[in-house]
């Protein structure tokens, strides 16, 4: 059979479908995709670390909002072509089903000799395959695309069959079929009986260009918005991270200037953000090391007016041992008492010069802690200060008590209370002659240590300043001393936890109480 201008409605085979090739095994990746892999993060977390942090913000500003942009494009685009694919779906599906009720289509002489316009239907394919793999179309018209699945639908495997159609110089059709009955009849004015109809598929197949181009031109406007999306993201983002890192920029140029002037001068600080936060944290660092800075001028400038006291009385007493020398030399008694003297001087600058080394180390905590027993310590101490203050009375009493420090420190702390005691317990002008002048009173209980002296006590204008570095009373002037011994107990005191303070004990001299933690709540 042929139509109007030679378009054919004759009849043809359906090739019978080809049986789909085994998937083949996907490559598994090897050591090598691995390695590049690897090498790719290594590459870009390199580029990354070299960006400012100005320009690392700004990236992460249009990274961001691209991949928002991205995201919600995608959708747009997914559920915009999904809709209108199934608006077209709905329709073909209702016209070809209305149509095969109908029978209009499925009709030989209606698809050899009336035209599709004629029907309303110029913008769609219309063609009927029967059971037996036969195709006719329709009049002035290719054919639809049938295939398997239309073949399928024509032997009521299948209700419906919905599918996309593309040839590859361009023509891209929606393909629905449904089941019909076909009449072969040539003559328009015959009706078919039902022995006569043929069981088969009406297929409808409509031109997807139209929706095609509507999504290639939503494709472009999305594309435009997400560019000047990513660009305005990108602009807007240099422009926060230039205001929000002036600050920063403010502090990095702060610590330059302290780098290079050593001017400790806080910096001024607006506002409660982080950076703000960061600068009012810099601005404690300089006061600290303000402070720091201030104890170190103020240590040597003590410790030069210090030393140079005794210094100056070596010197004097050997200069005069010298010119004594020289004019015939002294009477052995005098230079017994000068060399006593020169050696006192000397003992005195020794532990002044040790006082000072432990003072000028000002570290934040102590290092290399290990597990001691403050007992032990409080008995080394009175072994060595006994020996050196033999006219006094001691009474003891001490528990053991563990702690966690520096053994050394410790020692030199206690036996600086203890030498502190011992020395205001003797009057200037007690005579000993082996009997006992003073008492010293020392407590060790629950890491509490108390040391009593029987001295004249501190006076209510001295007691603030007893712990000062070079703070000497006006009664202690005339004694032997640096005004560092107190001073480092406190010290100690602090660098394990713990505190000193002093006060007049009730019908005594003077009481000097230092607590430290026990080793089970301090930490290591």
């Amino acid at each position: 059979m042929s139509g109007p201008d030679n378009f054919p409605s004759y009849a043809r085979r359906t090739p019978q479908p080809q049986p789909r090739p085994e998937a083949q095994p996907r490559p598994v990746a090897n050591g090598n995709g691995r390695r590049m892999v690897a090498n790719t993060q290594s590459w870009w977390q390199e580029k990354l670390h070299k960006l400012s942090l100005h320009s690392r913000v700004t990236l992460l500003a249009a990274v961001a909002v691209g991949l928002a942009v991205a995201f919600v494009s995608i959708a747009a685009y997914v559920s915009v072509r999904q809709q209108m694919y199934q608006n077209l779906d709905e329709s073909l599906t209702n016209r070809a089903a209305q149509a095969a009720q109908n029978k209009v289509l499925t009709n030989q002489a209606n698809l050899a000799q009336i035209s599709p316009e004629a029907l309303g239907l110029s913008d769609i394919l219309v063609g009927v395959i029967l059971a037996d793999g036969e195709q006719i179309g329709a009049a002035n018209s290719k054919p639809p695309p049938m295939e398997e699945p239309e073949f399928a639908v024509a032997q009521s495997q299948n209700q419906i069959s919905k599918r996309t159609f593309g040839e590859s110089m361009g023509a891209h059709y929606r393909i629905i079929a449904v089941p019909a009955q076909y009449c072969p009849q040539l003559d328009l004015g015959h009706r078919c009986s039902d022995e006569d109809l043929e069981p088969g598929a009406l297929v409808v197949a409509q031109s997807l260009r139209p929706i095609d181009q509507t999504l290639h031109n939503m494709g472009i406007v999305l594309w435009a918005v997400g560019l000047l999306g990513v660009i305005g993201a990108a602009i807007a983002g240099n422009a926060i991270a230039a205001s929000g890192l002036r600050p920063l920029a403010r502090l990095s140029g702060a610590a330059e200037h302290v780098a290079r002037t050593e001017d400790l001068q806080p910096i001024p600080v607006d506002g409660s953000d982080e950076i703000s936060r960061l600068a009012i944290s810099f601005n404690s660092m300089l006061a600290a090391l303000a402070r720091s800075q201030d104890r170190q001028r103020r240590l040597i400038g003590d410790a030069g007016h210090e030393l140079r006291t005794p210094l100056t009385s070596i010197r004097t007493n050997l200069d005069l041992l010298a010119q004594a020398d020289k004019r015939g030399g002294l009477r052995p008694d005098d230079r017994q008492q000068l060399l006593d003297d020169v050696r006192a001087q000397m003992d005195e600058l020794t532990n002044l010069i040790g006082d000072l080394t432990e003072l000028a180390r000002d570290t934040p905590q102590i290092r290399n802690a290990e597990l001691i027993e403050l007992s032990n310590v409080v008995e080394d101490a009175l072994i060595k200060v006994r020996r050196r203050a033999p006219n006094l009375e001691w009474d003891v009493s001490i528990e053991p008590f563990p702690v966690w420090g520096d053994e050394r420190l410790l020692g030199r702390a206690v036996t600086n209370l203890l030498d502190n005691a011992a020395k205001y317990s003797v009057p200037e002008d007690a005579r000993t002659d082996g009997v006992p002048v003073g008492l010293v009173t020392v407590r060790l209980q629950d890491g509490v240590l108390t040391v009593t002296d029987s001295g004249p006590g501190i006076a209510d204008a001295d007691l603030p300043h007893v712990f000062e570095r070079f703070y000497r009373s006006s009664e202690a002037r005339s004694r032997p001393g640096s005004g560092l011994g107190l001073a480092i107990v406190k010290h100690a005191a602090e660098q394990h936890g713990g505190m000193i303070y002093a006060r007049n004990a009730p019908g005594a001299g003077a009481q000097f109480t230092l607590w430290l933690p026990h080793a089970a709540t301090q930490t290591r």
